[in-house]
């Protein structure tokens, strides 16, 4: 079965997140990144307006997040766009390396246990350009650790581990960063 709505918006591995009314949220079994299959029995071929994926994609090893990426590229609109935020490699904390870091920090159910990469801006950008994509930074840390962020619309897909809207990151201090991206969609024609 096909989805049929107009404006279709979708949250990938959306977790126990539900910070976007309005967009269908799927989990892993339902819908597949690496599994195109489960994408052709959902959607047809440019018909999504907008992917989000909340750390995803340090999930995946560097080649299956490229082959991931051209999956969604397949399925979005022309100048849809992936929202896609992962763990940041160049965020200066010990404590939250530590955590992130591949292979996580401990026992095989914590979350991070199934990490295969830490991505910092160049390999996010890297990785999704190859897809095809024209990609924006929204929050991220450069090599020195500093972090820089854009003005970007909630609207347009709430990221929750982010200094927009994570309250551990208000005020001066950032205790639980994301390297944010959009990767758009080039408009054809």
């Amino acid at each position: 079965m096909n989805e049929t709505e107009k404006d279709i918006k979708l949250v990938i591995g959306a977790g126990e997140y539900n910070n976007n009314p309005g967009w269908i949220h799927t989990q892993e079994e339902e819908l597949n990144i690496l599994d195109i299959h489960t994408w052709q029995h959902r959607f047809e071929p440019n018909s999504i307006t907008a992917i989000l994926a909340e750390h995803v994609w340090e999930h995946l090893t560097y080649e299956e997040g490229v082959a991931a990426a051209e999956i969604c590229f397949t399925y979005l609109k022309p100048s849809g766009y992936v929202r896609c935020a992962v763990p940041d490699g160049y965020f200066p904390d010990e404590s939250y390396q530590n955590i992130v870091q591949v292979g996580g920090p401990g026992p095989k159910d914590h979350p991070a246990a199934s990490h295969k990469i830490v991505h910092t801006y160049q390999t996010i950008i890297d990785l999704f350009e190859s897809a095809g994509f024209e990609v924006e930074l929204l929050e991220y840390c450069d090599e020195d650790g500093t972090f820089h962020q854009q003005d970007w619309d909630g609207a347009e897909g709430v990221i929750f581990r982010s200094k927009k809207y994570n309250p551990r990151n208000q005020g001066d201090q950032l205790a639980f960063p994301s390297l944010i991206i959009d990767a758009r969609k080039p408009e054809r024609g």
